[in-house]
């Protein structure tokens, strides 16, 4: 829940946001500017004709459940799309309210990224095992590359059967590359976002612990953000805005947070340019 939502937030697309499952059918594309202090200060020193920020692209794809690995929901076109992307937000529910729909009748983040994650973990499985008997002749006969590519798969194999995803495992460099080629949707690097109600900002709340214990476990990253506060702020102009967040005792809005966040998740630097067109 909250997807749509923040994507419309961060990107102004009008894409549909609504309160019931698989509201997002096809893949909604935005690019979104990354804040920069800087650019203001350089900006005012040098006055340039033209102010070109660092960006970053973002889609929102529809949800899963379970049974995705095997075709149920919209299973097959979620797999599809989140095979294109380079980091995964995952948007995990962190609030409680009788009126917003979920899918499961509760709300348990756990739960929620266990059902995630199980799906993505069958159809890693899956291209794994592909892998394995792709090599396993050649390794046999003594192809060095092979061996390598063959020893990886196996040992992702057995990550995967532990429940947990291929970003949680320890490789060597030359083993990370073949992990990379095995292009695994598990091994992306995941960004949880805790979408929370306006109580729970502080980030103290029983759910955001939950996925901030996760989120150790394997390797991930966590932002603990509003939906629908973001989605208030978005429409204000400046000055309303800079109000509304002193109001809720923030000094920026928690999309800064999010895209900052995502892009150090690339493992990016920020890069601007200033100067005449």
């Amino acid at each position: 829940v909250g997807k749509s939502t923040l994507f419309n937030a961060l990107t102004a697309a009008g894409a549909e946001s609504a309160n019931y499952p698989f509201c997002t059918i096809e893949p909604n594309t935005g690019i979104v500017p990354v804040p920069d202090k800087r650019l203001d200060l350089l900006q005012g020193v040098i006055n340039s004709q033209q102010v070109i920020p660092a960006t970053v692209e973002i889609l929102d794809i529809a949800g899963l459940v379970r049974g995705a690995s095997k075709g149920e929901g919209l299973g097959n076109q979620f797999l599809g799309h989140i095979r294109s992307v380079d980091a995964v937000l995952h948007v995990v529910r962190c609030f409680d309210d009788a009126d917003v729909v979920h899918v499961d009748g509760s709300v348990d983040p756990d739960r929620d990224i266990d059902t995630i994650d199980t799906e993505l973990i069958f159809a890693d499985l899956d291209s794994c095992e592909k892998r394995i008997k792709r090599f396993a002749k050649a390794a046999k006969g003594g192809d060095k590359d092979a061996q390598l590519h063959l020893g990886v798969a196996e040992k992702l194999v057995a990550i995967l059967e532990s429940g947990k995803p291929a970003r949680s495992g320890d490789w060597t460099d030359e083993e990370r590359l073949s992990v990379k080629d095995a292009q695994l949707i598990t091994a992306k690097p995941v960004l949880y976002v805790c979408n929370v109600d306006e109580g729970g900002l502080d980030g103290t709340n029983a759910f955001v612990s939950a996925v901030r214990a996760r989120a150790e476990s394997e390797n991930a990253g966590v932002v603990v953000i509003c939906g629908q506060v973001e989605a208030e702020i978005s429409e204000l102009d400046e000055d309303d805005k800079v109000a509304f967040l002193e109001d809720l005792g923030l000094e920026e809005p928690g999309l800064n947070r999010l895209i900052h966040s995502g892009y150090k998740l690339l493992g990016l630097q920020t890069y601007f340019t200033v100067g005449p067109k």
